[in-house]
């Protein structure tokens, strides 16, 4: 297998970190908790909460478990995605 390193991630994979960033938002909003008081909660600035909810940021896993222990939930659970992956004609 032949890696590429690419200085955009290909589509797919932006829309997956959409979805993350959905699954996120739905989560925050159902604990009735806003992006500045989950940042507290995940020791996470607030401008990095909205980047992530918007797509715009590839949070780090460390990122992830923070944000889901200050949610009070499983991460697999907030932030589980369809199986899928790039196109069949995607060489990546």
């Amino acid at each position: 297998m032949h890696l590429v390193s690419h200085d955009r991630p290909p589509p797919w994979v932006l829309d997956r970190r959409r979805a993350l960033g959905d699954q996120l938002r739905a989560a925050r909003l159902q604990a009735n908790l806003t992006q500045e008081a989950l940042g507290e909660l995940a020791e996470v600035d607030r401008q990095s909460v909205n980047r992530i909810e918007q797509g715009h940021q590839a949070p780090r896993l460390d990122t992830l478990i923070r944000l889901a222990d200050a949610l009070q939930a499983d991460i697999g659970l907030v932030f589980r995605q369809p199986p899928s992956g790039p196109p069949a004609d995607d060489p990546a």
